[in-house]
């Protein structure tokens, strides 16, 4: 019976009774979901994206010289999921990485390219002048969490999907003592950030408030909002099969009312009803915390360390896999990512932001590959004949 039953789940993705969960393992769960090809193509393009992001990083963190030994990165091969080897993935890509040969240390080092610095910048500037925008993040962050504080760890954890600068804890945390206050947590070394008391704060809208006052008010508008009222927009991969069942179940789940992310949660409940509800407040909970991101996506690694502070009892990875109309769960690169479904068209932002903007130009170097390096204006190299010959040489 259970063996027809997981059968079952591999032929009709969205067959989704409880009866049927509780016989399959998480693994099982995510294989047979029904795959997005734009969020996976989407996915494919960023693997060698994120791993350019973390050599940056690297070269980066010494801004007096900002360049890294090929030794060293070597060691960190494994770790940074260079399968054949460091060298080999930077001369993937000239239009970012530079290798040169260091006389005075003797050895090979890496440094970035004109092109690739000039988009650092740019990146860094657009942070610098979305200040405002990130104090209205953090802010909205610690109003969704139950005691109003997030560990500092936490938001170490996604600071770059926030879109907050490197020293966020002195440009925005300490320059905003009225909102913000560090204190030190019962462990050592761990430090939690708390909304400091005041006046009450105004209430936010959420995004999925605005998509819904957008349905209603809109000129040829036909929606009646008493079936919109607790609705979120939906839009499921192509080709899943979507039985008279589920869109029943979805329909009722629609209409079913809930506690907004940054309404206060009330006293816990254990009936059928209650559990329902708790579980769509979570959903609630995740999308405006996908919203808030830059690139309207985040590793679900990540949103695991809220899941305490925000008051959610379920399995995050469960959530987005239950909900596909809402959120898409990708696999791809060794790595849970999960996509906030209705921000995408077509494997690009909607409405980008001046930050996601600057990291799609660096998402297209990495597209680029070697292509325009023989042909093309050769610049973004940055790199002498003899220095390159050099390096041939120790290579």
């Amino acid at each position: 019976m259970a063996a027809q039953r997981i059968k079952l789940i591999f032929k009709f993705p969205n067959y989704q009774s409880m009866a049927v969960r509780s016989k399959t393992t998480s693994a099982q769960y995510i294989a047979s979901r029904a795959r997005d090809p734009t969020f996976e193509k989407l996915m494919h393009k960023y693997k060698n994206f994120l791993k350019v992001i973390s050599i940056q990083e690297l070269i980066l963190a010494n801004p007096k010289d900002p360049t890294i030994a090929l030794d060293f990165l070597t060691k960190l091969s494994q770790k940074l999921h260079l399968n054949r080897g460091a060298v080999s993935f930077l001369r993937k890509y000239p239009h970012i990485f530079t290798l040169f040969y260091n006389t005075s240390k003797s050895q090979p080092f890496c440094k970035l390219t004109n092109t690739a610095i000039q988009i650092s910048r740019q990146e860094a500037a657009a942070i610098d002048a979305s200040k405002p925008v990130v104090i209205d993040r953090l802010l909205r962050l610690l109003l969704m969490s139950v005691s109003k504080s997030l560990p500092l760890r936490a938001i170490f954890k996604v600071w770059r999907d926030f879109g907050l600068p490197d020293d966020f804890e002195l440009s925005i945390i300490s320059q905003n003592p009225n909102l913000f206050k560090l204190c030190n947590a019962h462990e050592p070394n761990t430090h939690i950030l708390k909304l400091v008391p005041g006046d009450p704060y105004p209430s936010l809208s959420t995004s999925v408030e605005n998509w819904r006052i957008d349905q209603c008010c809109g000129e040829d508008s036909k929606v009646d909002e008493s079936v919109i009222r607790f609705a979120f927009k939906h839009g499921f991969p192509p080709g899943m099969r979507l039985s008279k069942d589920f869109r029943a179940r979805v329909a009722e789940w629609q209409r079913l009312p809930y506690l907004g992310p940054y309404e206060e949660r009330g006293e816990k409940l254990k009936s059928k009803a209650c559990t329902k509800r708790g579980e769509k407040r979570a959903v609630g909970i995740v999308h405006e915390f996908l919203s808030l991101t830059v690139e309207k996506m985040v590793e679900v690694e990540k949103i695991s360390h809220f899941r305490k502070w925000f008051g959610i009892d379920l399995n995050i990875r469960d959530l987005f896999l239950d909900h596909p109309g809402i959120f898409y769960l990708s696999t791809k690169g060794k790595r849970h990512t999960v996509f906030l479904r209705e921000a995408y068209e077509r494997g690009c932002l909607i409405n980008p932001n001046p930050v996601y903007e600057e990291r799609r130009k660096l998402l297209d170097l990495v597209l680029l590959g070697r292509r325009g390096m023989l042909t093309g204006d050769l610049e973004s190299m940055d790199i002498g004949g003899r220095e390159e010959a050099g390096l041939q040489e120790e290579d």
